[in-house]
């Protein structure tokens, strides 16, 4: 079995990176969008976080796209600007092989090389105990949860929210 081969984003690679979302979308609490998103959609919103500067990667797998991340705004007040939100996907059949913390571990590095300061991950759904466990393995800390904020597949969802200190959190920013 080979590693996941992480890289930047192509165009090529939309295609597959709106098939395990709209999956994800439809299928799981990860995210809390209801409707798939097209791929011109998805095309768009990576344009929009590489011209602000933020990471978006993805993982292939046996010749394949096994999953997708970035980095984003964590909030869009000046005061937060180092400080971003990940998002992680990983491909139903792709699951269980590294993929997502292949992805993880790259996010963290592009995101340290880039100055910003604190990650933080927003889990949707009680059903994603495999999310937690990743974003544990690489140093996340759990710093609370927010009770049935999300109403999805005909139930309220929790969201849990991890953090983790990027590269020397603890010096000031001069920019």
């Amino acid at each position: 079995m080979s590693d996941p081969v992480v890289r930047p984003v192509e165009d090529r690679d939309f295609g597959a990176i709106q098939a395990i979302y709209a999956e994800a979308v439809l299928n799981g609490s990860a995210s809390f969008e209801l409707e798939p998103p097209t791929v011109e959609e998805m095309r768009g919103r990576q344009a929009r976080l590489s011209e602000r500067g933020y990471p978006y990667l993805v993982a292939e797998l046996d010749a394949r796209v096994a999953g997708f991340c970035y980095a984003g705004s964590f909030r869009g007040r000046p005061a937060y600007r180092r400080t971003v939100e990940n998002s992680v996907y990983v491909a139903r059949e792709f699951q269980r092989r590294g993929v997502g913390r292949a992805l993880l571990d790259r996010l963290i590095r592009e995101c340290e090389s880039r100055g910003f300061r604190q990650m933080i991950a927003v889990i949707g759904g009680q059903r994603n105990a495999a999310s937690v466990r990743l974003h544990e393995r690489v140093g996340f800390e759990r710093v609370g949860v927010l009770r049935d904020v999300g109403w999805k597949f005909d139930a309220w969802q929790d969201v849990t929210l991890m953090q983790k200190r990027l590269g020397a959190a603890e010096s000031p920013i001069v920019r």
